[in-house]
């Protein structure tokens, strides 16, 4: 006899996931707090010398900085669209998966919770929050937070595992 029925196993993939994304928030959310706090625009703090500083600083466009030269308006309509597309793409996959795909899961919440609080960062203050800065000499690094962090964290994850030897069996259930 099983311990617990299909549906509950299914049923706790969904609470867990929902709970990692608001992990990831919630991480992302309180170090942007912190940063913003204890630091003005701009100002970096050399953490390891030659390696990594905090430096507060703010990207209205995306990744690298893409779109930040198109019109305010625009970028946020266009940003915030985006975001909740992404979230209901992401929610809608993880309901899709089977109720032993805990890593999936992992990867999605990571994904989830890391668009979720680059979303909040866009609605609040129109542009996303970044402060970790790694550099050697002057060859930086552009700028990031824990949401990217997730982000590109939760993506290898979900490559991994498309293209591992355990995408073999059925991975999300087919409609």
């Amino acid at each position: 006899m099983s311990r617990s029925a299909p549906g509950v196993r299914h049923h706790s993939g969904r609470v867990w996931f929902f709970l990692g994304m608001a992990l990831v928030l919630g991480l992302d959310q309180v170090t942007k707090f912190l940063i913003m706090r204890e630091f003005a625009l701009y100002e970096s703090r050399q953490i390891i010398p030659g390696l990594f500083s905090l430096t507060f600083l703010t990207n209205t466009g995306a990744a690298f900085g893409i779109l930040a030269g198109h019109p305010t308006w625009w970028r946020q309509a266009f940003f915030i669209g985006v975001g909740l597309v992404a979230l209901a793409v992401i929610v809608w996959l993880q309901g899709r998966l089977g109720p032993h795909r805990r890593w999936y899961t992992v990867s999605l919440a990571l994904i989830g919770g890391g668009a979720l609080g680059n979303l909040v960062d866009r609605v609040r203050f129109g542009a996303v929050v970044d402060f970790l800065d790694f550099y050697i000499g002057s060859h930086h690094w552009p700028p990031f937070n824990v949401a990217d962090s997730a982000i590109c964290v939760g993506v290898a994850l979900f490559l991994v595992l498309q293209f591992s030897g355990d995408n073999q069996q059925q991975n999300i259930q087919e409609s």
